[in-house]
């Protein structure tokens, strides 16, 4: 897993809410986590599951 340093230009509200709404974007199973220092959000990331569906018919 690797992280990505990256300025938001501006760091105005309207961007960030933007990084928010693109890392909610298609995300079916998992979270959103965002951290803040000293009341400005330093970081969001993003986990996401990938669900697979397995074989529970199986006969023993």
């Amino acid at each position: 897993m690797s992280a990505t340093l990256q300025k938001i230009d501006g760091s105005d509200e309207a961007s960030i809410l933007q990084e928010i709404q693109t890392a909610l974007r298609n995300l079916r199973f998992g979270s959103v986590e965002i951290t803040v220092h000293n009341g400005q959000i330093v970081q969001i990331e993003r986990k996401e599951k990938i669900r697979l569906q397995g074989n529970n018919n199986r006969q023993a």
